[in-house]
């Protein structure tokens, strides 16, 4: 698994995005984020804050440690 965290997490996102058949569009919308900042975050450019990794949970039905899990 890649070792920056930035990535992993980004993996995380795409993987549950994937899964509930969201598109980063409909990700964005739900999370009220811009869809290329979502993209940004799958492809592991950026730093997360904690309120958008929060937001970005909540979009996916799952819990922000849920999203963190894994990342040492």
């Amino acid at each position: 698994m890649e070792s920056d965290p930035r990535a992993q997490l980004g993996m995380t996102v795409r993987k549950r995005r994937l899964a509930l058949r969201l598109s980063q569009e409909g990700l964005a919308e739900r999370a009220n984020l811009h869809w290329t900042y979502i993209g940004g975050i799958e492809r592991g450019e950026r730093n997360v804050s904690l309120i958008n990794i929060v937001k970005i949970a909540r979009a996916l039905n799952t819990s922000a440690s849920n999203l963190l899990s894994g990342i040492r």
